[in-house]
């Protein structure tokens, strides 16, 4: 088993650093790891924030851990070599087309919403999240007009691409509350008309899934409304990526959840998958050891159950987590004091306890 290892730009590797902790408390035989270097941290050493070296370690591994990537200070950088074209390269390059983004809270932390305890305590939702379409892989430039410079984006989706995206969705599904919500703007929208339709189609296939389908407008009304009701959404790459940090928002703190990018790649132990933190790099906070890496120990434990067949060890992750939250190691982000060395303790300690 190989686990490439991007720990990244900003609190990255701090967090990356307790999950390896963690991944190496389980003692996992044939387990082998190497390191890369991606986003700002590679465009100093490299001039480029996503090497031929890394992404040639990432297509020899069977799972890609991942920190972040961003820098203030790459701001003025042309778009092509600003850090997070890494994470983009990496999609693209590899085939991640489907990001699994869950959000569920924790018990005891609920006051931690901006919403009512009893309506954050019934998060218990899915994004999927389409990701090598739609504005962010479109043709985009700057031309002149009477109201003088005009920046433009291109989104588009062909069937394929939705097809591909609404399978995954139904998949997943399946393996909730057979509850499938798809979010588009098809009132509006060209691109979202062909998503609507295609979705439909491959319903057919999926007769035990209920499908519904909600405006993004109404879908981000309805998470602070009323997200219980959602079990499983299935969307594009922009709408995914707003609901998605709402959704976390939601549950109290965004430093809590975890996401597996996946793509049709399949290795001898599982899909081939991307995982990381969703916090990003958050460099107002980095090096001073107050980042939580609940989420970066989380991805890990998504990789353990996605790319190398491990349930087990999966859930033995996610209960240390569990235990350390309701033991009340809390990091700043979730009201409490500890450091991320702390939580990274704790979690271990409880690690080899749990069998």
């Amino acid at each position: 088993m190989k686990i490439a290892i991007f720990a990244g730009d900003g609190i990255g590797p701090e967090v990356i650093a307790q999950a390896r902790r963690v991944l190496e408390a389980l003692s996992l035989p044939g387990l082998t790891l190497f390191e890369g270097d991606v986003g700002a941290a590679a465009y100093r050493r490299h001039g480029h924030p996503l090497p031929p070296e890394t992404l040639e370690m990432a297509r020899a591994a069977d799972a890609v851990l991942f920190g972040a990537v961003g820098d203030f200070s790459c701001d003025d950088l042309p778009r092509e070599l600003r850090p997070e074209q890494a994470i983009l390269g990496l999609r693209s390059e590899l085939g991640l087309f489907a990001n699994l983004r869950p959000a569920a809270g924790f018990p005891g932390l609920e006051h931690l919403s901006s919403l009512k305890p009893e309506v954050a305590r019934s998060i218990d939702l899915l994004v999927v999240r389409e990701l090598n379409g739609d504005v962010y892989f479109g043709d985009k430039g700057e031309r002149g007009s009477a109201g003088g410079r005009e920046g433009w984006d291109m989104m588009s989706y062909n069937e394929a691409e939705v097809r591909r995206i609404a399978h995954a969705g139904f998949r997943a599904a399946m393996g909730r509350g057979k509850k499938l919500t798809s979010v588009d703007k098809a009132n509006v929208l060209e691109t979202s008309r062909i998503w609507r339709e295609t979705v439909i189609e491959v319903a057919q296939e999926y007769p035990e899934v209920e499908l519904d389908h909600m405006y993004v407008d109404n879908a981000a009304m309805q998470l602070v409304k009323s997200p219980g009701q959602f079990d499983t959404i299935v969307t594009g790459n922009l709408f995914g990526d707003i609901l998605s940090d709402q959704a976390s928002a939601c549950v109290g703190s965004i430093g809590l959840l975890a996401s597996a990018s996946l793509g049709e790649r399949q290795t001898d132990y599982g899909t081939f998958g991307l995982y990381e933190p969703i916090h990003g790099s958050a460099p107002d906070i980095a090096g001073q050891g107050k980042a939580n890496p609940v989420a970066a120990v989380l991805s890990l434990a998504m990789l353990l159950r996605h790319s190398l067949g491990r349930e087990e060890d999966a859930v033995r992750i996610e209960r240390a987590v569990e235990a350390i939250l309701a033991d009340g190691v809390l990091g700043g982000d979730l009201g409490g004091s500890a450091s991320t060395q702390e939580v990274g303790d704790a979690i271990v300690r409880k690690i080899v306890t749990i069998s």
